[in-house]
């Protein structure tokens, strides 16, 4: 890893602009590193560096990172956040859910990673880091195609893991339980009172709670961990 003394970090967070990608994308730049976050509409937050991209596209992705390392060089961690869901029963759901949010979470996941991995490589120092989920262990009724999609980071981040740790380059999936975002916003009272009735801790996760996860995954302190799953859900997935 970069130390301080080298100069800040050069840290790219897909799907930063809103939720808790804004969260982890702030909290590295309250640190002082140089932070990058991706978009596909509506542009960068104020004091963040903004690039736009589509994860369903590589020429997008390709173009994405052309553009970092000609501006501000090769990124020293990556956090593939950018996701989406389309929930759905399985007997209702379109094979085009399916794959759409295959081609988003997962496929998508890859080809950031792979862009992100070769100048690790040189470097021989790098974090990559998954945004995954709790539902991606435990299991989620109508979610069949995320669950799908956060179970299969997890078979990445360790196939990376091996096939890179002999360059110093880890792999990492932070898994987040429920988290208060504009999303679980939407949640009716009583639908709120169930999800937190089965979280030990009895509240929803911050944005900023999982931010400060990954940041200490990212950190010099976390040097010998890679291939973990670490939960952020107040022990809801406990045992799975």
């Amino acid at each position: 890893m970069t130390s301080k003394a080298e100069g800040p970090r050069i840290v790219f967070v897909t799907g930063g602009n809103r939720g808790i990608g804004l969260s982890i994308a702030r909290s590295f730049a309250k640190d002082g590193d140089l932070v990058i976050v991706s978009y596909r509409t509506g542009g960068a937050p104020d004091g963040l560096v903004g690039v736009q991209m589509d994860v369903t596209s590589q020429e997008s992705v390709n173009a994405a990172f052309a553009e970092i390392e000609a501006k501000y060089g090769s990124v020293d961690v990556l956090v593939a956040n950018a996701g989406i869901t389309r929930d759905g029963l399985t007997m209702r759901m379109s094979e085009e859910d399916f794959t759409a949010v295959v081609e988003t979470n997962l496929t998508g996941t890859f080809r950031t990673a792979q862009k992100a991995i070769a100048p690790m490589m040189k470097k021989r120092s790098g974090r990559v880091i998954f945004i995954g989920s709790v539902v991606g262990l435990l299991g989620s009724a109508g979610q069949v195609n995320y669950a799908a999609t956060k179970s299969g980071l997890v078979g990445m981040a360790r196939a990376l893991a091996r096939e890179y740790g002999s360059r110093g380059l880890t792999f990492n999936v932070i898994a987040p339980g429920f988290v208060e975002t504009d999303m679980t916003a939407e949640l009716s009272e009583s639908l709120r009172e169930k999800y937190v009735g089965a979280i030990p801790l009895g509240r929803f996760c911050s944005p900023e709670e999982v931010a400060a996860v990954v940041k200490f995954v990212a950190s010099p302190e976390a040097s010998y961990i890679t291939g973990a799953v670490i939960p952020v859900d107040g022990g809801m997935g406990m045992g799975h």
